[in-house]
């Protein structure tokens, strides 16, 4: 299994990989937001991305204005940049910082939660192991469905049959299948 904590293994991948590892480190966004637990999530670590996927990062900090604090004085001035916040999700506030840089939209996104209990960090460890069980045809469908446009977890659902929110069933269909506890 990848140790997805390290972003150095993307060194090691695909074209889009390795360029997605050089434009962390030209930006040194890990060293900056080490103190906010990052983890590279999505599509581009598990090899699923389109032409348009972005590199999201997610973060951990309880005052979300410390964490935009230290993005803005260093990347503020990149194309794109902007902060969201969204009131309550899961009855968590989370916060969106986008920014671009080179050819990568990049999301930071920040909640008071591990990274790794965040949504995201488990949906991207669930499409993982399907994607190691069900192999290169059943990746190739799910690349073809995203390029229709289709989300990463409702592209998920449809290829596993799984009935209602996309993102709630694929969490339960990663539970139940034991991919994450």
């Amino acid at each position: 299994m990848i140790n997805f904590k390290d972003i150095t293994y993307l060194k090691e991948g695909t074209v889009r990989q390795k360029e997605a590892y050089k434009v962390l480190l030209e930006l040194n966004l890990f060293e900056l937001l080490k103190n906010f637990n990052p983890i590279l999530v999505g599509t581009i670590p598990i090899n699923i991305d389109v032409e348009s996927s972005d590199l999201d990062i997610i973060c951990q900090s309880e005052n979300h204005e410390d964490i935009v604090k230290v993005v803005r004085e260093k990347y503020g001035k990149l194309p794109g940049f902007e902060v969201k916040t969204i009131p309550s999700y899961k009855n968590l506030k989370t916060t969106i910082i986008t920014l671009e840089y080179k050819t990568f939209p990049i999301e930071i996104f920040v909640q008071n939660k591990l990274p790794e209990e965040q949504d995201s960090y488990l949906h991207m460890l669930i499409e993982y192991q399907v994607l190691l069980k069900e192999g290169g045809v059943f990746r190739s469908k799910i690349i073809a469905l995203k390029q229709q446009g289709l989300k990463t977890e409702p592209a998920f659902a449809k290829l596993l049959n799984l009935e209602g929110n996309p993102y709630e069933a694929l969490l339960t269909y990663g539970f139940q299948k034991g991919y994450i506890s």
